[in-house]
């Protein structure tokens, strides 16, 4: 059996300047769940949070956008992704239903520490998602993150590159 040596020459790479080491990167998709607000309309309390997207991808329609999401809204993505696409779709924080439940010490779903774990998990969710090459290609995810409202009654599609 003859002994085998790891070989241990570098990759030939060319110099990097300033520009390359300090520019813009030439892809890039950015997206922040930040900014969670509480609203009540009429006896329904409901908390929303501001998605922010910023991107060069080509595939994207809009280069920088901003929109309110809600909880629910993030469970419509979800399911539209996997009923429609090839992903595999991580999933959700949990419905934390032990924390809706009456006569708690605390805010229940509406507690601040609870909010930010929520936030964190749920751009964590987007981030993976959106990251997904075949993802990007699907239309309720650009609807998601670059419309201001979402259209759960639009028709299923692909996006293609312009």
């Amino acid at each position: 059996m003859a002994d085998t040596v790891a070989d241990t020459r570098r990759l030939f790479s060319k110099p990097q300047n300033l520009n390359d080491a300090y520019g813009p990167p030439s892809n890039f998709l950015e997206i922040d769940v930040s900014n969670p607000e509480t609203t009540w309309v009429g006896r329904t309390k409901y908390t929303t949070y501001e998605v922010r997207l910023k991107t060069n991808l080509p595939i994207f329609k809009l280069k920088e956008s901003s929109v309110r999401r809600r909880y629910s809204d993030f469970e419509w993505l979800r399911a539209e992704l996997e009923r429609e696409s090839k992903v595999v779709v991580p999933p959700l924080p949990g419905k934390a239903l032990f924390r809706q439940l009456p006569f708690r010490g605390d805010d229940g779903i509406f507690d601040d520490s609870f909010i930010e774990e929520r936030r964190q998990a749920l751009e964590q969710f987007l981030n993976k998602v959106a990251g997904h090459p075949l993802a990007q290609n699907e239309r309720c995810l650009h609807m998601f993150l670059q419309d201001e409202s979402v259209d759960k009654t639009y028709t299923p599609s692909k996006i293609r590159q312009a």
